[in-house]
């Protein structure tokens, strides 16, 4: 028996490496000079590996964490830009249906919206905002934080900045954020594959096959990565500080399981079931759809009907 998701490490970040399949496992060679050092990756129990720059990876090595269900992203310098991304096959359907129907009404789609921002600003939401006052108060609410934060760990002037192409220029408190909201992509893109829905369609970000992948991590940034981000002000290292230090807060904090469980009370707020369901199918089920009956069992002759 596999992992649930919930159970599974977080995340794996390797770069200027090549990850093979071996008579152990999937390990990941690094070259030092003459020397070759193997790491053995825990595919079975591993939610996301990210695979930045300089790796090189064998369909085999692949073929073994797309079976264990594990997430790959390919990634760019930093780790903060995703070029790529698998999705494990034989995931069942009910959560990816009941996005979909929840996206595609206008009123079901902005009714998972507010939820998401009251999921984030609490009680103080009023009960009848429109997106776009609710959008505002957003924009407000990130700006007062940025504040605090930039007061209490004694960072002024700050203004958030994302600069892809002139990394090594920014300074360490954006260099740490973006490489710790990467990371907590990689982890909400977990989430959102094992549970079968699909990451393109958000219901308050849109036009980007990771919509609803910012939607989740935005749940999470003020908690997680926004407070770490500010703490690396003078650090000389922050991408990888940031990233290592994201992990390892991760195993205290169980993000896999609290996502999944989130994902599904946005979309269905109603259903009494959750994550404990969310992974029960251990084989491949396939149910035939009729617009009278609605879903027929797979795997039956229906010719003399």
């Amino acid at each position: 028996m596999l992992p649930r998701i919930g159970d599974s490490l977080s995340f794996l970040y390797i770069d200027i490496a090549r990850i093979v399949q071996d008579d152990t496992g999937v390990t990941a060679r690094f070259e030092l000079g003459d020397d070759v050092h193997r790491v053995a990756l825990p595919t079975a129990a591993l939610g996301c590996l990210l695979l930045g720059p300089g790796v090189s990876i064998t369909t085999r090595a692949l073929s073994t964490l797309a079976r264990h269900g594990t997430t790959v992203i390919c990634t760019g310098a930093g780790g903060v830009r995703c070029y790529a991304a698998s999705v494990a096959d034989s995931l069942p359907t009910r959560w990816l249906e009941t996005q979909v129907r929840a996206w595609s009404d206008d009123t079901q789609r902005a009714a998972v919206a507010r939820r998401m921002y009251r999921q984030r600003f609490g009680d103080t939401v009023p009960a009848d905002a429109g997106i776009a006052q609710l959008r505002g108060l957003e924009g407000q609410r990130m700006k007062a934080l940025y504040r605090m934060l930039a007061e209490q760990n004694g960072v002024r002037p700050f203004k958030r900045s994302y600069a892809p192409d002139d990394w090594d220029a920014q300074d360490p408190v954006n260099r740490a954020l973006s490489a710790a909201n990467t990371c907590l992509y990689g982890i909400a893109h977990a989430a959102i594959n094992a549970i079968g829905c699909t990451p393109g369609l958000g219901f308050v970000h849109t036009g980007t096959s990771h919509s609803f992948v910012y939607d989740i991590a935005d749940l999470y940034k003020a908690e997680l990565t926004l407070p770490l981000a500010f703490a690396l002000h003078d650090s000389t290292d922050p991408d990888g500080q940031a990233r290592r230090s994201f992990r390892d807060g991760l195993r205290l904090f169980r993000l896999l399981p609290r996502i999944v469980a989130d994902i599904q009370t946005l979309l269905d707020p109603d259903d009494g079931t959750r994550q404990e369901d969310a992974e029960e199918a251990a084989e491949e089920l396939v149910d035939l759809w009729d617009p009278d009956f609605g879903r027929l069992a797979g795997g039956t002759n229906y010719g003399h009907e």
